[in-house]
Protein backbone atom coordinates (compact mmCIF):
# COMPACT_ATOMS: atom_id res chain seq x y z
CA UNK A 1 0.00 0.00 0.00
CA UNK A 2 1.33 3.43 -0.93
CA UNK A 3 0.83 6.56 2.12
CA UNK A 4 0.28 9.00 -0.99
CA UNK A 5 -3.29 7.82 -2.15
CA UNK A 6 -5.92 9.43 -0.81
CA UNK A 7 -8.33 7.30 0.43
CA UNK A 8 -5.40 6.33 3.36
CA UNK A 9 -5.91 10.23 4.59
CA UNK A 10 -8.95 8.97 5.74
CA UNK A 11 -8.84 9.56 9.78
CA UNK A 12 -9.83 6.31 12.19
CA UNK A 13 -12.59 8.46 13.44
CA UNK A 14 -14.51 9.30 10.46
CA UNK A 15 -14.23 5.27 9.69
CA UNK A 16 -16.15 4.99 13.38
CA UNK A 17 -18.94 7.11 12.32
CA UNK A 18 -19.34 5.70 8.73
CA UNK A 19 -20.08 2.56 10.24
CA UNK A 20 -21.90 3.37 13.20
CA UNK A 21 -24.48 5.19 10.74
CA UNK A 22 -24.34 2.51 7.95
CA UNK A 23 -25.70 0.37 11.51
CA UNK A 24 -28.25 2.58 12.18
CA UNK A 25 -29.17 3.24 9.10
CA UNK A 26 -28.37 7.18 9.18
CA UNK A 27 -25.57 6.69 6.50
CA UNK A 28 -27.78 8.01 3.90
CA UNK A 29 -29.29 11.01 5.45
CA UNK A 30 -28.75 14.50 3.20
CA UNK A 31 -26.20 16.19 4.92
CA UNK A 32 -24.15 19.65 4.02
CA UNK A 33 -21.17 19.85 5.33
CA UNK A 34 -19.10 23.30 5.22
CA UNK A 35 -15.77 24.28 5.59
CA UNK A 36 -14.77 27.89 7.40
CA UNK A 37 -12.38 29.38 9.62
CA UNK A 38 -13.41 30.76 13.51
CA UNK A 39 -10.88 32.80 13.08
CA UNK A 40 -7.75 34.27 10.47
CA UNK A 41 -4.00 33.38 12.50
CA UNK A 42 -2.58 36.02 14.25
CA UNK A 43 -1.64 39.21 12.69
CA UNK A 44 -3.01 38.60 9.39
CA UNK A 45 -5.94 40.52 7.77
CA UNK A 46 -7.15 37.69 5.06
CA UNK A 47 -7.02 34.25 3.92
CA UNK A 48 -6.64 32.89 0.34
CA UNK A 49 -8.35 29.31 -0.99
CA UNK A 50 -5.59 27.38 -2.30
CA UNK A 51 -5.56 23.58 -3.06
CA UNK A 52 -9.21 23.58 -4.79
CA UNK A 53 -7.92 21.96 -7.84
CA UNK A 54 -5.68 19.83 -6.05
CA UNK A 55 -8.40 18.94 -3.55
CA UNK A 56 -11.57 17.73 -6.96
CA UNK A 57 -8.53 15.81 -7.98
CA UNK A 58 -7.98 13.91 -5.26
CA UNK A 59 -11.68 13.35 -4.71
CA UNK A 60 -12.15 12.45 -8.16
CA UNK A 61 -10.10 9.19 -7.51
CA UNK A 62 -10.94 8.30 -3.87
CA UNK A 63 -11.26 4.83 -3.72
CA UNK A 64 -10.46 2.21 -1.70
CA UNK A 65 -8.32 -0.74 -2.80
CA UNK A 66 -8.39 -4.14 -1.99
CA UNK A 67 -5.43 -4.39 0.17
CA UNK A 68 -6.42 -0.91 2.24
CA UNK A 69 -10.15 -2.42 3.01
CA UNK A 70 -8.06 -6.02 4.29
CA UNK A 71 -6.01 -3.69 6.54
CA UNK A 72 -9.11 -2.04 7.97
CA UNK A 73 -10.71 -5.29 8.13
CA UNK A 74 -8.01 -7.06 9.96
CA UNK A 75 -7.12 -4.38 12.51
CA UNK A 76 -10.73 -3.91 13.22
CA UNK A 77 -11.45 -0.53 12.22
CA UNK A 78 -14.46 -1.54 10.37
CA UNK A 79 -16.93 -4.50 10.16
CA UNK A 80 -17.60 -6.34 7.42
CA UNK A 81 -20.90 -3.99 5.91
CA UNK A 82 -18.46 -0.97 6.20
CA UNK A 83 -15.89 -2.81 4.25
CA UNK A 84 -18.19 -3.71 1.46
CA UNK A 85 -19.65 -0.04 1.75
CA UNK A 86 -15.93 1.34 1.33
CA UNK A 87 -15.23 -1.25 -1.68
CA UNK A 88 -17.99 0.70 -3.64
CA UNK A 89 -17.09 4.02 -2.35
CA UNK A 90 -18.00 6.48 -4.64
CA UNK A 91 -18.23 10.00 -3.93
CA UNK A 92 -22.25 11.05 -5.36
CA UNK A 93 -22.69 14.42 -4.07
CA UNK A 94 -22.09 18.12 -4.70
CA UNK A 95 -19.12 20.29 -4.08
CA UNK A 96 -19.55 24.61 -4.09
CA UNK A 97 -16.62 27.03 -2.40
CA UNK A 98 -14.55 30.11 -2.62
CA UNK A 99 -13.07 30.32 -6.46
CA UNK A 100 -9.31 29.57 -5.53
CA UNK A 101 -7.87 32.64 -4.97
CA UNK A 102 -10.76 33.97 -3.55
CA UNK A 103 -9.86 36.06 -0.34
CA UNK A 104 -11.72 34.98 3.02
CA UNK A 105 -11.83 36.04 6.11
CA UNK A 106 -13.66 34.59 9.76
CA UNK A 107 -17.03 32.67 8.97
CA UNK A 108 -16.39 32.68 5.00
CA UNK A 109 -18.02 29.10 3.77
CA UNK A 110 -15.16 28.65 1.46
CA UNK A 111 -15.97 25.14 0.39
CA UNK A 112 -19.63 23.14 0.89
CA UNK A 113 -19.79 19.56 0.45
CA UNK A 114 -23.31 17.86 0.30
CA UNK A 115 -24.76 14.19 0.15
CA UNK A 116 -25.67 11.15 2.25
CA UNK A 117 -23.53 11.56 5.93
CA UNK A 118 -21.25 8.59 5.06
CA UNK A 119 -19.86 9.75 1.55
CA UNK A 120 -19.23 13.32 3.10
CA UNK A 121 -17.49 12.47 6.11
CA UNK A 122 -15.30 9.95 5.10
CA UNK A 123 -13.41 12.99 3.40
CA UNK A 124 -12.98 15.11 6.02
CA UNK A 125 -9.09 14.61 6.71
CA UNK A 126 -8.52 14.87 3.36
CA UNK A 127 -10.56 18.24 2.30
CA UNK A 128 -8.35 20.04 5.39
CA UNK A 129 -5.12 18.32 4.84
CA UNK A 130 -5.20 19.97 1.44
CA UNK A 131 -7.04 23.30 2.12
CA UNK A 132 -5.30 23.91 5.26
CA UNK A 133 -1.49 23.54 3.73
CA UNK A 134 -2.32 25.46 0.55
CA UNK A 135 -4.30 28.17 2.01
CA UNK A 136 -1.27 28.98 4.49
CA UNK A 137 1.17 28.81 2.32
CA UNK A 138 -0.65 30.84 -0.18
CA UNK A 139 -1.41 33.57 2.67
CA UNK A 140 2.35 33.66 3.31
CA UNK A 141 3.01 33.62 -0.43
CA UNK A 142 0.21 36.49 -1.30
CA UNK A 143 1.92 38.92 1.87
CA UNK A 144 5.38 38.65 0.50
CA UNK A 145 4.41 39.80 -3.57
CA UNK A 146 2.81 42.69 -1.68
CA UNK A 147 5.91 43.47 0.27
CA UNK A 148 7.93 42.82 -2.48
CA UNK A 149 5.81 45.59 -4.32
CA UNK A 150 6.47 44.51 -8.07
CA UNK A 151 9.65 42.93 -7.45
CA UNK A 152 9.88 39.00 -8.60
CA UNK A 153 10.14 36.48 -5.91
CA UNK A 154 11.61 32.81 -6.55
CA UNK A 155 9.83 29.99 -4.37
CA UNK A 156 13.14 27.92 -2.95
CA UNK A 157 11.47 25.91 0.28
CA UNK A 158 11.24 22.41 -1.09
CA UNK A 159 14.18 21.26 1.18
CA UNK A 160 12.41 23.01 4.19
CA UNK A 161 9.07 20.84 3.50
CA UNK A 162 7.89 16.86 2.95
CA UNK A 163 8.34 15.76 -0.89
CA UNK A 164 4.98 15.96 -1.55
CA UNK A 165 3.76 19.20 0.18
CA UNK A 166 6.98 20.67 -0.82
CA UNK A 167 5.23 20.73 -4.64
CA UNK A 168 1.92 21.95 -3.37
CA UNK A 169 3.78 24.84 -1.49
CA UNK A 170 4.89 25.79 -4.83
CA UNK A 171 1.92 25.34 -6.67
CA UNK A 172 0.53 28.07 -3.98
CA UNK A 173 2.92 30.23 -4.06
CA UNK A 174 2.60 30.58 -7.66
CA UNK A 175 -1.07 31.05 -7.03
CA UNK A 176 -0.18 33.92 -4.63
CA UNK A 177 1.88 35.42 -7.19
CA UNK A 178 5.39 34.38 -7.11
CA UNK A 179 7.35 34.52 -10.36
CA UNK A 180 9.38 31.15 -10.00
CA UNK A 181 10.16 27.75 -8.46
CA UNK A 182 13.24 25.63 -8.28
CA UNK A 183 11.43 22.73 -7.03
CA UNK A 184 10.78 20.87 -10.95
CA UNK A 185 8.21 18.65 -10.52
CA UNK A 186 6.30 21.80 -9.54
CA UNK A 187 6.96 22.75 -13.06
CA UNK A 188 6.68 19.80 -14.64
CA UNK A 189 3.10 18.84 -13.41
CA UNK A 190 1.73 22.58 -13.43
CA UNK A 191 3.95 24.66 -15.62
CA UNK A 192 5.10 27.03 -12.93
CA UNK A 193 8.38 28.70 -14.33
CA UNK A 194 11.56 27.41 -12.90
CA UNK A 195 14.80 29.24 -12.01
CA UNK A 196 17.75 28.03 -9.90
CA UNK A 197 21.60 28.58 -9.62
CA UNK A 198 24.45 26.47 -8.20
CA UNK A 199 24.64 26.09 -4.92
CA UNK A 200 27.90 26.92 -2.35
CA UNK A 201 28.72 23.48 -2.88
CA UNK A 202 29.56 23.60 -6.34
CA UNK A 203 32.29 26.59 -5.36
CA UNK A 204 33.74 24.84 -2.58
CA UNK A 205 34.15 21.59 -5.32
CA UNK A 206 36.79 23.70 -7.65
CA UNK A 207 39.72 25.00 -6.92
CA UNK A 208 38.61 28.48 -6.98
CA UNK A 209 35.96 30.89 -7.26
CA UNK A 210 36.86 31.94 -10.72
CA UNK A 211 37.05 28.35 -11.69
CA UNK A 212 33.60 27.35 -10.21
CA UNK A 213 32.40 30.40 -12.05
CA UNK A 214 34.21 29.94 -15.87
CA UNK A 215 32.46 26.14 -15.22
CA UNK A 216 28.56 27.57 -15.02
CA UNK A 217 28.93 30.21 -17.84
CA UNK A 218 30.44 27.85 -20.18
CA UNK A 219 27.66 25.75 -19.60
CA UNK A 220 24.95 28.05 -18.95
CA UNK A 221 26.45 30.85 -20.83
CA UNK A 222 26.20 34.45 -18.93
CA UNK A 223 22.39 34.60 -18.73
CA UNK A 224 22.54 32.95 -15.40
CA UNK A 225 22.81 33.88 -11.40
CA UNK A 226 26.28 33.34 -9.60
CA UNK A 227 26.47 33.07 -6.22
CA UNK A 228 28.88 35.14 -5.07
CA UNK A 229 29.00 35.22 -0.98
CA UNK A 230 30.74 31.92 -0.59
CA UNK A 231 34.17 33.78 0.72
CA UNK A 232 34.01 37.60 0.29
CA UNK A 233 31.41 38.89 -1.77
CA UNK A 234 32.69 42.19 -2.73
CA UNK A 235 35.62 39.83 -4.37
CA UNK A 236 33.37 37.50 -5.43
CA UNK A 237 31.53 39.81 -7.59
CA UNK A 238 34.81 41.08 -9.05
CA UNK A 239 35.56 37.31 -9.89
CA UNK A 240 31.86 36.88 -11.54
CA UNK A 241 31.87 39.98 -13.79
CA UNK A 242 35.93 39.44 -14.55
CA UNK A 243 34.39 35.80 -15.71
CA UNK A 244 31.02 36.28 -17.56
CA UNK A 245 31.66 40.11 -18.47
CA UNK A 246 28.98 43.08 -17.57
CA UNK A 247 26.32 40.54 -19.33
CA UNK A 248 26.37 38.91 -16.63
CA UNK A 249 22.28 38.21 -16.37
CA UNK A 250 22.78 38.35 -12.05
CA UNK A 251 24.52 37.81 -8.63
CA UNK A 252 22.93 36.28 -5.79
CA UNK A 253 23.39 36.68 -2.11
CA UNK A 254 22.41 34.53 0.59
CA UNK A 255 23.91 35.61 3.68
CA UNK A 256 24.56 39.40 6.15
CA UNK A 257 23.21 42.38 6.00
CA UNK A 258 21.29 42.47 2.70
CA UNK A 259 20.13 45.52 3.28
CA UNK A 260 23.77 47.48 3.64
CA UNK A 261 25.47 44.35 1.11
CA UNK A 262 22.91 45.05 -1.47
CA UNK A 263 23.46 48.44 -1.92
CA UNK A 264 27.41 48.13 -1.88
CA UNK A 265 26.97 45.19 -4.62
CA UNK A 266 25.02 47.89 -6.59
CA UNK A 267 27.45 50.42 -6.33
CA UNK A 268 30.57 47.68 -6.99
CA UNK A 269 28.46 46.20 -9.96
CA UNK A 270 27.83 49.67 -11.72
CA UNK A 271 31.57 50.60 -11.45
CA UNK A 272 32.44 47.43 -13.08
CA UNK A 273 30.09 48.62 -16.02
CA UNK A 274 27.61 45.95 -15.27
CA UNK A 275 24.83 48.47 -14.28
CA UNK A 276 21.87 45.63 -15.95
CA UNK A 277 23.17 42.55 -13.65
CA UNK A 278 20.69 41.98 -11.16
CA UNK A 279 20.84 41.44 -7.31
CA UNK A 280 18.94 38.43 -6.22
CA UNK A 281 18.99 38.20 -2.18
CA UNK A 282 18.06 35.05 -0.44
CA UNK A 283 18.70 33.77 3.32
CA UNK A 284 15.36 32.95 5.23
CA UNK A 285 13.56 35.63 4.02
CA UNK A 286 9.85 36.27 5.28
CA UNK A 287 7.31 39.21 4.51
CA UNK A 288 9.21 41.69 7.19
CA UNK A 289 12.41 40.77 5.73
CA UNK A 290 10.86 41.69 2.49
CA UNK A 291 9.63 44.97 2.89
CA UNK A 292 12.42 46.18 5.19
CA UNK A 293 14.47 45.60 2.10
CA UNK A 294 11.88 47.93 -0.10
CA UNK A 295 14.36 50.86 -0.44
CA UNK A 296 17.37 48.95 -1.30
CA UNK A 297 18.54 48.29 -5.20
CA UNK A 298 17.12 44.36 -5.07
CA UNK A 299 15.76 43.06 -8.73
CA UNK A 300 14.60 39.39 -6.56
CA UNK A 301 13.97 37.78 -3.71
CA UNK A 302 13.87 34.25 -3.12
CA UNK A 303 11.79 32.61 -0.09
CA UNK A 304 12.05 29.04 1.26
CA UNK A 305 11.20 28.19 4.86
CA UNK A 306 9.00 30.98 5.77
CA UNK A 307 6.76 30.60 2.49
CA UNK A 308 6.46 27.09 2.64
CA UNK A 309 5.56 27.00 6.35
CA UNK A 310 3.58 29.38 5.80
CA UNK A 311 5.54 32.00 7.58
CA UNK A 312 4.53 31.22 11.05
CA UNK A 313 1.04 30.03 10.46
CA UNK A 314 1.34 26.82 9.26
CA UNK A 315 -2.74 26.03 9.17
CA UNK A 316 -5.06 28.29 7.42
CA UNK A 317 -7.13 27.17 11.08
CA UNK A 318 -9.97 25.86 8.87
CA UNK A 319 -12.43 23.29 10.01
CA UNK A 320 -15.19 20.65 8.73
CA UNK A 321 -18.72 21.03 10.17
CA UNK A 322 -22.09 19.60 9.62
CA UNK A 323 -24.46 22.59 9.31
CA UNK A 324 -27.75 20.49 7.44
CA UNK A 325 -29.29 17.06 8.06
CA UNK A 326 -32.47 16.65 5.75
CA UNK A 327 -33.14 20.55 5.30
CA UNK A 328 -32.76 20.93 8.85
CA UNK A 329 -30.19 23.65 10.54
CA UNK A 330 -27.93 21.90 12.57
CA UNK A 331 -25.93 23.76 15.11
CA UNK A 332 -22.74 23.09 17.41
CA UNK A 333 -22.88 25.00 20.80
CA UNK A 334 -19.62 24.13 21.95
CA UNK A 335 -18.08 27.20 24.05
CA UNK A 336 -15.67 29.00 21.48
CA UNK A 337 -16.40 26.46 18.99
CA UNK A 338 -20.26 27.65 17.98
CA UNK A 339 -21.18 27.23 14.68
CA UNK A 340 -24.14 28.67 12.60
CA UNK A 341 -27.15 26.23 11.37
CA UNK A 342 -27.90 25.99 7.67
CA UNK A 343 -26.22 25.91 4.20
CA UNK A 344 -24.62 29.58 3.73
CA UNK A 345 -25.23 31.94 0.32
CA UNK A 346 -22.43 34.50 0.59
CA UNK A 347 -21.84 37.83 -1.63
CA UNK A 348 -18.47 40.11 -1.58
CA UNK A 349 -20.14 43.56 -1.66
CA UNK A 350 -18.23 46.81 -3.42
CA UNK A 351 -18.45 50.18 -4.09
CA UNK A 352 -18.52 51.52 -7.42
CA UNK A 353 -15.18 51.76 -7.87
CA UNK A 354 -14.65 48.26 -6.86
CA UNK A 355 -13.35 48.37 -3.29
CA UNK A 356 -14.63 45.73 -1.54
CA UNK A 357 -16.99 47.09 1.77
CA UNK A 358 -18.65 43.41 3.11
CA UNK A 359 -18.82 40.03 3.30
CA UNK A 360 -22.55 39.17 3.23
CA UNK A 361 -23.53 35.70 4.69
CA UNK A 362 -26.98 34.29 4.67
CA UNK A 363 -27.90 30.99 5.85
CA UNK A 364 -30.38 28.72 4.36
CA UNK A 365 -31.76 31.49 1.93
CA UNK A 366 -30.53 34.03 -0.80
CA UNK A 367 -29.24 37.43 -0.09
CA UNK A 368 -30.45 40.60 -1.35
CA UNK A 369 -28.38 41.33 -3.93
CA UNK A 370 -27.23 45.15 -4.60
CA UNK A 371 -25.25 46.53 -7.25
CA UNK A 372 -21.85 45.41 -7.62
CA UNK A 373 -22.37 42.24 -5.49
CA UNK A 374 -20.45 39.41 -6.22
CA UNK A 375 -21.31 36.16 -5.88
CA UNK A 376 -18.81 34.22 -4.25
CA UNK A 377 -19.66 29.98 -4.49
CA UNK A 378 -19.59 28.37 -7.29
CA UNK A 379 -19.74 24.88 -8.53
CA UNK A 380 -16.84 22.09 -8.56
CA UNK A 381 -18.82 18.67 -8.61
CA UNK A 382 -22.27 18.13 -9.22
CA UNK A 383 -23.20 15.05 -8.63
CA UNK A 384 -19.84 13.35 -8.24
CA UNK A 385 -19.40 14.32 -11.56
CA UNK A 386 -16.08 17.32 -11.70
CA UNK A 387 -16.53 20.41 -13.59
CA UNK A 388 -14.02 22.27 -15.15
CA UNK A 389 -12.31 24.47 -13.42
CA UNK A 390 -10.21 27.91 -13.79
CA UNK A 391 -6.98 27.15 -15.10
CA UNK A 392 -3.54 27.88 -12.40
CA UNK A 393 -3.12 30.93 -14.18
CA UNK A 394 -6.69 32.22 -13.60
CA UNK A 395 -6.74 31.67 -10.52
CA UNK A 396 -3.65 33.74 -10.12
CA UNK A 397 -5.53 36.71 -11.88
CA UNK A 398 -8.66 36.15 -9.60
CA UNK A 399 -6.18 36.25 -6.41
CA UNK A 400 -4.22 39.35 -7.97
CA UNK A 401 -7.41 41.54 -8.40
CA UNK A 402 -9.04 40.73 -5.05
CA UNK A 403 -5.89 41.70 -3.06
CA UNK A 404 -6.93 45.04 -5.24
CA UNK A 405 -10.05 45.10 -4.44
CA UNK A 406 -9.58 44.87 -0.75
CA UNK A 407 -8.69 48.32 1.02
CA UNK A 408 -5.50 49.41 1.22
CA UNK A 409 -5.31 49.04 5.69
CA UNK A 410 -6.39 45.58 4.24
CA UNK A 411 -2.69 44.93 2.67
CA UNK A 412 -0.57 45.70 5.69
CA UNK A 413 1.58 43.10 7.57
CA UNK A 414 0.86 45.02 11.27
CA UNK A 415 -2.06 43.34 13.18
CA UNK A 416 -5.60 44.77 13.00
CA UNK A 417 -9.01 43.98 11.79
CA UNK A 418 -9.79 41.43 8.72
CA UNK A 419 -9.75 43.42 5.91
CA UNK A 420 -13.44 43.02 4.76
CA UNK A 421 -15.97 42.85 7.80
CA UNK A 422 -18.09 39.48 7.73
CA UNK A 423 -22.36 40.15 8.51
CA UNK A 424 -24.43 37.11 9.08
CA UNK A 425 -27.65 38.23 7.99
CA UNK A 426 -31.18 36.23 8.51
CA UNK A 427 -32.60 34.94 4.82
CA UNK A 428 -34.19 37.91 2.77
Amino acid sequence: MSIHRPALLTDHYELTMVSAALKDGTADRRCVFEVFSRRLPSGRRYGVVAGTARLIELIRDFRFEPSEVEFLLRTGVVDETAAAWLTDYRFTGDIDGYAEGELFFPGSPILTVSGGFAECVVLETLVLSVLNHDSAVAAAAARMVTAARGRALIEMGSRRAHEEAAVAAARAAYLAGFRFTSNLAAGALYGIPTAGTAAHAFTLLHDGERAAFASQVATLGKDTTLLVDTYDISQGIRNAIAVAGPELRAVRIDSGDLAVIAQQSRELLDSLGATETKIIVSGDLDEYAIAALAAEPVDMYGAGTAVVTGSGAPTAGLVYKLVEVEGRPVVKRSEHKATIGGRKVAVRRHKPTGTATEEIIVPQGVPDRQPNDRLLQRSFVVAGEPVPLPTLNESREHLRECLISIPWEGLKLSTGDPAVPVTVVPAG
